[in-house]
């Protein structure tokens, strides 16, 4: 997908410390529109911290963060609360709400901003469902009766519920088998390029690099040590870098990806 240099988040000088702890100290970070930007590193690089700073749960102790040409911090509640509704969010554990079906707990957002009535949201729902490639009959089950992968996709059908422009995902794929996980990996590229969102990926899946990720940011020293595509990224000179992208299951990856590429039919 070509993609444009419009930014639509735009992080300078971050800083987030807990206590006396710094995780983040002069992070700089664009996401551009229309691009999945893989965001990487070590543990407690502080990859989940940085997204939770985006989107606003977690204030940081300094610099400055722009989402779609505001500064949310500056916003009042009204104009802050149009903002978020332009931007989808799927957590880790999936956060679905276990008491609720899966039509139900997509149809909460639509109802609550949108004012959509709940027959109409229930409907609008299932859309979403069946976008993730969920079957119609998993609109009426509950979370604890799905499997880890068609949980990963009915969360993502609540975080496509309002329309995003970004969609923040955060490990994606974690718990998920090799299949599921490759077809997760697909499935979010098929509907970047149907929809036109833009994605903030936090991973440590190297396949879901490979197979999705148009650009890669590396996490380190406090900072974004890297940001480029991931030919670019594997030649940084760092230690964790190298043993990253360049090991065994690097290496295996890169294979994965090229043989994919090869075995794919051209249009």
């Amino acid at each position: 997908m070509a993609l444009t240099r419009d930014t639509v988040i735009e992080v300078r000088g971050l800083e987030n410390r807990f206590g006396n702890h710094v995780i983040h100290q002069g992070l700089d970070l664009d996401l551009y529109k229309g691009e999945i930007l893989g965001v990487v590193g070590g543990s407690g690089t502080g990859k989940t911290v940085l997204l939770r700073s985006i989107i606003g749960l977690n204030k940081p102790a300094s610099g400055h963060i722009r989402v779609l040409g505001k500064d949310l911090d500056t916003l009042k509640a009204r104009e802050r609360s149009a903002i978020e509704q332009r931007f989808g969010v799927l957590f880790q554990g999936g956060a679905l709400f276990t008491s609720l079906n899966l039509q139900e707990n997509i149809a909460i957002p639509l109802i609550e901003h949108k004012g959509l009535s709940r027959a109409d949201a229930e409907a609008l729902a299932r859309v979403k469902l069946a976008l993730t490639g969920l079957p119609q009959e998993a609109a009426l089950k509950y979370p604890s009766e799905l499997s880890g992968g068609m949980v990963k996709r009915a969360s993502l059908a609540r975080a496509l519920a309002l329309d995003p422009e970004i969609l923040f995902l955060d490990e994606p794929t974690a718990g998920l088998d090799p299949i599921g996980a490759a077809a997760f990996d697909r499935l979010l590229v098929t509907l970047r390029d149907a929809l036109g969102f833009t994605v903030f990926l936090v991973t440590h899946d190297l396949d879901t690099l490979y197979a999705s990720c148009d650009r890669i940011a590396v996490l380190s020293q406090k900072k974004v040590l890297v940001t480029g595509t991931l030919e670019q990224v594997a030649t940084t000179d760092d230690k964790w870098v190298q043993a990253y992208f360049n090991g065994p299951r690097g290496r295996a990856a890169s294979h994965a990806a090229q043989a994919l590429i090869r075995n794919t039919p051209r249009e």
